[in-house]
């Protein structure tokens, strides 16, 4: 794989975080936040409702103007190549919505003229079947259970074979088969096309097969940053054998961490 190469060759660095902040009003949704995704990484963001994940990540699409504090893509300015940067990213989140009249074909077709694909009907067709739902196709949106629109979103993410992918609960509505076969997709994207992820979930045991590095985040401030059973033991501030992120994350909604 060409991209493979590239890889380690280049700048390690994918996405570089500099003392990011965002407020709305007197409220402050991220506060200083610095962190480096290098490329080929499966990331977890982490932490409870509100912490300033889904934030976070949409200053990093370019969603959301940051009050303070810079990003950087493939070595660019967020702020001034954002059109070039996000032809290389994608993007899914089971809260998002797609126009509800039009089929899961029809949506899908529109995003394939965003990214420009070649062949988007052949490309449309390969998602839908790696993720289960090409008897979905002619289907309106509006007739899609909660688990079958996540599917037809994770079907989007990946039309563009994105270098960058963003993903807020992708596995979120999904039975435990299907949620498997996702998490199997995302580790064959990061292992055949050095597919950089970064992602937020509350499925601890998830995050703990997916990602070597996490960053927790609580009211809008990253609390630690490492590996499963780095962040255990600094939480918890104890040595531990094993990854413990459940009680981890009980410990923070409790108040206990720092």
């Amino acid at each position: 794989e060409k991209r493979a190469r590239a890889l380690k060759a280049g700048n390690s660095m994918l996405v570089e975080v500099e003392n990011l902040s965002k407020t709305f009003g007197d409220f402050r949704a991220v506060d200083d936040v610095s962190f480096g995704i290098e490329r080929g990484e499966i990331i977890g963001l982490l932490g409870a409702n509100g912490a300033g994940k889904t934030t976070t990540i949409h200053m990093v699409l370019g969603l959301i103007t940051p009050t303070s504090g810079r990003i950087s893509i493939f070595g660019k300015s967020m702020a001034t190549h954002r059109g070039e940067i996000l032809e290389k990213v994608n993007f899914t989140s089971p809260y998002s919505t797609f126009p509800f009249r039009l089929t899961v074909l029809e949506n899908l077709k529109v995003f394939a003229r965003i990214y420009n694909l070649k062949k988007p009907r052949e490309r449309i067709d390969e998602q839908l079947e790696r993720f289960g739902i090409t008897k979905l196709r002619d289907k309106a949106i509006s007739g899609l259970s909660s688990g079958e629109n996540t599917r037809v979103g994770l079907c989007k993410a990946f039309m563009n074979d994105p270098e960058l992918l963003l993903l807020d609960e992708p596995t979120a509505y999904l039975d435990p088969e299907i949620a498997w076969q996702v998490k199997n997709a995302l580790l064959d994207a990061q292992r055949e096309k050095g597919t950089t992820i970064l992602y937020t979930s509350h499925n601890m045991d998830e995050v703990e097969r997916m990602c070597k590095r996490i960053i927790f985040l609580h009211h809008g401030k990253i609390i630690a940053a490492g590996s499963p059973i780095e962040i255990t033991q600094a939480i918890l501030e104890e040595e531990r054998e094993e990854p413990a992120l459940e009680e981890v994350f009980m410990r923070v909604v409790k108040g206990k961490a720092a």
